[in-house]
């Protein structure tokens, strides 16, 4: 075939230049949008173009005992304006530069009032004043408002005239963060742990103990153009993290919160620490640690319950008796000469509290503890156990004493219990002696009360726990079961007998102040000096630690607690000024009556009837099925859930709520979480003040309201 090159390469020269323009016209484009759109595309960019975006996941909330809300996220807003618009085409850029401004300036004054309406703290005038100078300088990132808002104020301001617009429209726009809140404030703060600022990692506590399982796991998304139209596309949906349900009551955290706090005021101690604990499980009901900060109050800074390590003091000396019972080295009806109160121990000199008024004379073994006599607990140890030491710091371990507790939460400290073979370099001639009375020996305050509520706990030492189990959408995923340290600690007889003793220090020892008139208290008390740094006694001022620990009732104990106070200077008492607060912590978490057994208070002829709530009528009855109690209602199954409750004597009657959901609805006496449904689910955000069921609320029931309106609740 013969080609015409005449024809083909005049042809062919076209379809490169062509292909060259075609070229150069893409690099030339490209260049364009490199250089001279490199702005705009960048601003875009920013608001558009990502890829592999995390989505947080919402973590889970951590519940108390009883039901309350302790620990939950929610967000709050920081809201901006940008003030310059953006478009692609000068000319649609500056169209809606001008609609922006217009829209500004022909509604400032219904933006400006109703900012105010939402921010009483800053006037109308202010925000007027304040949005113009933004304006004016064309500010981007304006803050329209200094501090973070919550989702209801920010729901407010998008109503308001341009704020309502699309961000790239309008220019108003918001920053999230999501912040840890405590319903009830620093009840058992230390104990709950806090979140890094603005972050979700945990510091300590239980937010730390579980993070894994309260922190959930991210999604992945980005973002995509369909139909013109740029969305947020998500590749991996987030999982929520799960539920942490602890073992804390709040009442009786705050019964004890509040009896520690008095005390302390009233002696001036440096720190204070409580820690109430279920017999049976080990449960932590109550949790609290106070140290005096410059200003004279109380806070929450360290969790001292568990991480303190410290010379128990006469606490202890329950330990050395029951290892010498165990043994039987002596039995409960021996005698024990104790002078005039200062005996000779290898070159020293062992004292008892009343020396310098002639000491005790020969007591009994029951009342060497209950007059906590250190010369006669220290005889009875020194002149049984010096030729070998070993066995009866062995008994100690055999009981459980200096056993590592491995708590969940970070810092926790673990008993320090010599060994005088083990460690020989720490063991002198009168160790054993002065270990005897609590001294050359380091507890935290919750291994003395663990070995205690082994006590009360027919000898069975059970783990202290602070989480029962973890729930996602109200279904329990995990539950922990009760973790048994020790099936028993010593022999029947010699728990009988060490019981026996105890009760005795309460009802005519020196422990009276920790009695309640209702009900048998059983502990001991405790004092001891506390070593400066450096070594020794006696640094300055001598610093105590004094302690009361025990459990009640004395018959079939329910609870044990542990109340110890470390102070400067005399008087320093465990007795005087521990068993006080221990004594109101225990009628308070009695007075409750859930631990009454029913038969108790009623006959063949009386029906227990215990008084409910108002609010959901559904979960109330259910409770009260399940209880075998009788009751009445007027509901049907169309109607509202909600009601109010009247106890006749012999059954509960509920009837139903019809208020309407445009005025308030009365709430008094629901309980908080009851109160809050009632109320936030009509719109209003609540207020709480004080604990127990509503006894008033700032706006009257039936009365109108505006969405978005604070109403305060006060509980009692």
């Amino acid at each position: 075939m013969n080609f015409d090159n005449k024809k083909i390469m005049p042809r062919f020269k076209v379809l490169v230049i062509v292909m060259a323009l075609f070229g150069l016209y893409i690099l030339g484009n490209a260049a364009y949008l490199m250089f001279a759109e490199r702005d705009y595309w960048t601003e875009v960019s920013k608001k558009f173009v990502k890829e592999n975006v995390p989505i947080p996941a919402k973590r889970g909330n951590v519940f108390s005992a009883d039901g309350q809300l302790m620990a939950s996220t929610l967000p709050e807003y920081k809201i901006f304006m940008d003030f310059v618009a953006y478009d692609r085409n000068p000319e649609e850029r500056a169209k809606l530069q001008h609609w922006r401004d217009t829209m500004l300036l022909n509604n400032i004054d219904s933006i400006a009032v109703g900012l105010n309406k939402i921010f009483p703290d800053k006037s109308a005038k202010e925000f007027k004043a304040h949005l113009l100078k933004g304006k004016k300088h064309k500010r981007r990132n304006w803050l329209v408002y200094p501090k973070r808002i919550s989702y209801i104020q920010y729901k407010e301001c998008k109503k308001l005239p341009l704020f309502k617009e699309r961000p790239f429209k309008g220019g108003f726009y918001y920053e999230e963060f999501k912040l840890r809140k405590k319903p009830y404030g620093s009840l058992a703060t230390r104990t709950l742990g806090d979140l890094y600022a603005g972050k979700d990692s945990a510091k300590n506590g239980l937010e730390l103990a579980f993070d894994t399982v309260l922190r959930g796991k991210p999604g992945i998304s980005h973002r995509s153009k369909v139909r013109n139209k740029w969305l947020d596309i998500v590749d991996v949906q987030p999982e929520d993290g799960c539920d942490v349900i602890a073992t804390i009551d709040v009442a009786m955290q705050d019964a004890a919160e509040k009896a520690l706090v008095r005390q302390l005021k009233n002696i001036g101690a440096d720190v204070g620490v409580v820690v109430l604990m279920e017999v049976a499980t080990g449960d932590v009901k109550a949790i609290v640690n106070m140290k005096k900060g410059d200003d004279g109050e109380y806070y929450e800074v360290m969790n001292n319950a568990i991480a303190d390590l410290m010379e128990p003091g006469s606490t202890f000396k329950t330990a050395s008796i029951m290892v010498a019972l165990e043994d039987g080295k002596i039995t409960k009806n021996d005698f024990i000469e104790t002078g005039n109160g200062q005996w000779p121990m290898h070159g020293r000199v062992m004292k008892d509290h009343n020396w310098h008024r002639g000491g005790y004379g020969t007591i009994s073994v029951p009342e060497v503890l209950m007059y906590s006599s250190n010369v006669g607990v220290s005889r009875i140890i020194d002149e049984n156990y010096t030729d070998c030491p070993e066995k009866y710091v062995e008994g100690l371990y055999r009981m459980g004493v200096g056993m590592p507790l491995d708590l969940p939460l970070a810092g926790s400290a673990n008993p320090r219990v010599k060994h005088p073979i083990k460690n020989k370099n720490l063991w002198w001639k009168t160790s054993l002696a002065w270990m005897s009375i609590g001294y050359e020996t380091q507890l935290p305050p919750i291994a003395t009360l663990t070995f205690y509520n082994a006590i009360a706990n027919d000898g069975k030492m059970v783990k202290p726990r602070f989480v029962t189990a973890v729930k996602k959408n109200g279904e329990v995923l995990y539950e922990y079961p009760v973790e048994v340290l020790k099936e028993r600690i010593c022999s029947p007889s010699t728990l009988a007998d060490i019981r026996e003793i105890l009760e005795m220090v309460v009802s005519k020892g020196l422990g009276k102040k920790a009695g309640c008139k209702d009900f048998k208290v059983s502990g001991k008390t405790g004092t001891a000096q506390v070593a400066q740094k450096g070594g020794g006694y006696k640094s300055g001022r001598t610093k105590y630690l004094i302690s009361f620990c025990g459990f009640y009732p004395s018959e079939q104990p329910k609870y044990s607690c542990i109340v110890a106070i470390q102070k400067t200077g005399l008087p320093a008492s465990g007795g005087g000024h521990c068993g006080p607060v221990f004594s109101e912590i225990a009628q308070s978490v009695m007075a409750k009556g859930v631990y009454r057994d029913v038969s108790e208070a009623s006959d063949s002829t009386s029906v227990f009837v215990p008084d409910v709530l108002y609010g959901n009528m559904n979960a109330a009855q259910y409770v009260l099925e399940e209880l075998d109690i009788p009751y009445r209602s007027n509901q049907d199954e169309s109607s509202s859930v909600w009601g109010v409750t009247e106890n006749n004597g012999n059954a509960v009657k509920f009837t139903v709520d019809d208020t309407p959901m445009d005025v308030v609805p009365d709430v008094r006496g629901m309980g908080a979480k009851d109160a809050v449904y009632a109320l936030e689910s009509r719109g209003l955000k609540v207020t709480l003040e004080g604990m127990g069921k509503v006894v008033g609320q700032s706006i009257a029931p039936d009365s109108d309201f505006q969405e978005g309106e604070t109403i305060h609740i006060r509980l009692k």
